[in-house]
């Protein structure tokens, strides 16, 4: 049967890999796709094609690992399938928490109301420590979704230790509300699909062509109930790069992605080899650098042909202010997009500065600006009931002796069926001690507490005006801009022990295995530039990553 002219004419515009990829016959295909090689293009004309060439638009589910990257499939699968006169919504464009949502509620089973676990966690330890709450949320992640266990499992221990105490603690305090927490939309579809052989006929049905984008960020349960989904049959199609995988925080595990022909009988794998996004020169140092990595696929990755732009190496000792200052003068105006990424969302505050201090327009979605933080009224309040008579100054400099406050609080859960994963870093509370070290900072020009308080009102009312969803300019860690690309990009913060992240290395179970996901963060980083690419680094103590994409020489030059 010929295919739809609409569908023919896409299919004859992708480069040769991607149609390759994109028309593979049936049966468990990994579609390997690094940065800025067309994933997304490939993944609608491997729908549309499924779709033209007589797949019941019923039967193919598209399932996600975010949102973002949900609503984004959705809107260009709806552009492939409308030419075929089908709905947007005939193919079924699901996250993996939204696809479990679907199937508990088809089971009749509750899904609402749906809990924040932080919320939860905080009523029933009130004590416990931000950094404690962190661990705990990522070990009941742990329990439910790499171990699959229920609250029932866990109480069969006799002498159940802190975490399984807790753990049964926190299970009783959803079980009280009548809730289920994020987590459980995926481990109680699959446990529910593997129990009931009707319900998982049905399902299967409707996944009869399964496609998983980002397969790298999957965690076990997700991989788990794709693969039920997929059998006996296992007509899947799962794309991803190893590269990318950065979100071992949230359970992701780069030996998932290379072990799948162990999982899969007969997968069949399909590079994509071209970077048509980033300049050569990002291209050719950045898999220099990604290759120091031992756990990952033996690949080609090659720039486009027309790779045009620049890398640029910007030594620079000044103060973190400065150093941004002289990324965001030496950027052309274009009116291109521009990115400021840090390995830290706190990294970005020097940034959010210059902005301000410079009138342009930012966004900046989780980075703790001081000037939004809540505590300052009560700081300048408490200033307030000091002396009057007293300079400014020393009115506030008393505040250093004040009750501390909590300096952060556990990371927020995801709080949709979108499944966004969230930054590893807290964007959260920064310690007191430091608010009031900013306020001094600011109040030197002003004579008085209540020209101190109207300078405060006034530059929030500038970050108000400033910080908008509209702005070309972007400020954000790596983590969260995986997926996306701009046309100037500056990487600050390559320096020796802040990237890689001397504390994560230090924190982690395996150091070797981190540093490898750190130099994918890198990598991740370097590849969201379309034009230019500026790197931002202490000559004195570059970042070893520098070191291995560079040579020496290369980084001591001042560019």
């Amino acid at each position: 049967m010929p295919l739809h002219p609409s569908v023919a004419d896409r299919l004859a515009r992708l480069a040769p890999d991607q149609r390759a990829a994109a028309t593979a016959p049936p049966g468990p295909v990994l579609c390997v796709a690094p940065a800025g090689s067309g994933k997304t293009t490939t993944l609608v004309a491997r729908i549309a094609w499924l779709v033209a060439g007589g797949a019941d638009p019923a039967t193919v589910a598209a399932i996600t690992f975010n949102r973002r990257a949900a609503e984004e499939l959705q809107e260009r699968v709806a552009a492939s399938l409308a030419p075929l006169d089908l709905a947007g919504d005939a193919v079924r464009v699901k996250t993996f928490h939204a696809l479990g949502r679907e199937i508990l509620a088809d089971a009749g089973k509750p899904v609402e109301p749906l809990l924040d676990r932080a919320a939860v966690l905080r009523a029933i330890l009130p004590r416990a420590g931000p950094a404690d709450l962190r661990r705990l949320d990522d070990a009941f992640s742990r329990l439910k979704l790499d171990l699959g266990l229920t609250a029932g499992e866990v109480a069969r221990d006799p002498r159940p230790g802190p975490v399984a105490s807790a753990f049964l603690a926190y299970e009783a305090a959803l079980a009280d509300q009548g809730g289920l927490d994020f987590d459980d939309l995926v481990a109680r579809a699959l446990r529910l699909l593997q129990a009931d052989p009707h319900l998982l006929h049905r399902w299967r049905r409707r996944c009869a062509e399964l496609l998983v984008d980002e397969a790298q960020d999957v965690d076990r349960s997700q991989l788990r109930l794709a693969l039920l989904l997929a059998a006996p049959t296992n007509r899947i199609f799962l794309v991803g790069d190893d590269d990318q995988t950065i979100y071992g925080w949230r359970l992701a595990d780069v030996r998932r992605v290379l072990g799948l022909a162990a999982e899969l009988p007969g997968l069949r794998r399909l590079d994509l080899e071209t970077n048509y996004r980033c300049p050569r020169a990002v291209v050719e140092r950045a898999v220099r650098l990604v290759e120091g990595n031992r756990e990952r696929f033996t690949k080609r990755i090659r720039p486009g042909p027309a790779a045009a732009g620049r890398l640029v190496l910007a030594p620079d000792g000044g103060d973190e202010t400065e150093r941004i200052r002289h990324v965001v003068a030496s950027w052309p105006d274009d009116g291109g997009t521009q990115a400021i990424l840090a390995r830290t969302n706190r990294e970005l505050l020097p940034a959010a500065a210059v902005a301000l201090e410079q009138g342009i327009p930012f966004r900046a979605a989780r980075v703790p600006l001081l000037l939004e933080d809540p505590r300052l009224d009560g700081l300048l309040d408490a200033a307030a009931a000091t002396p009057a008579a007293s300079p400014l100054l020393h009115r506030l400099g008393r505040l250093h002796g004040g009750p501390a406050a909590q300096s952060d609080s556990v990371r927020p859960g995801d709080e949709s069926v979108g499944g966004d994963p969230l930054d590893p870093e807290p964007a959260d509370a920064v310690p007191r001690a430091e608010l009031v070290a900013a306020l001094l900072g600011w109040a030197v020009p002003c004579p008085d507490l209540p020209s101190f308080r109207a300078a405060v009102v006034a530059a929030r009312d500038r970050l108000a005006a400033l910080r908008r969803d509209d702005a070309r300019l972007t400020l954000a860690t790596a983590h969260a801009t995986k997926g996306l690309e701009f046309d100037h990009v500056a990487v600050i913060g390559l320096d020796a022990g802040r990237f890689p992240s001397a504390r994560s290395l230090r924190e982690a179970a395996e150091p070797e295995r981190a540093l490898e996901e750190e130099r994918r963060l890198a990598y991740v980083a370097w590849t969201r530039a379309r034009h230019s690419l500026t790197l931002v680094y202490d000559p004195a103590a570059p970042s070893p990553f520098l070191l291995e994409a560079f040579d020496p020489e290369e980084l001591a030059r001042d560019d």
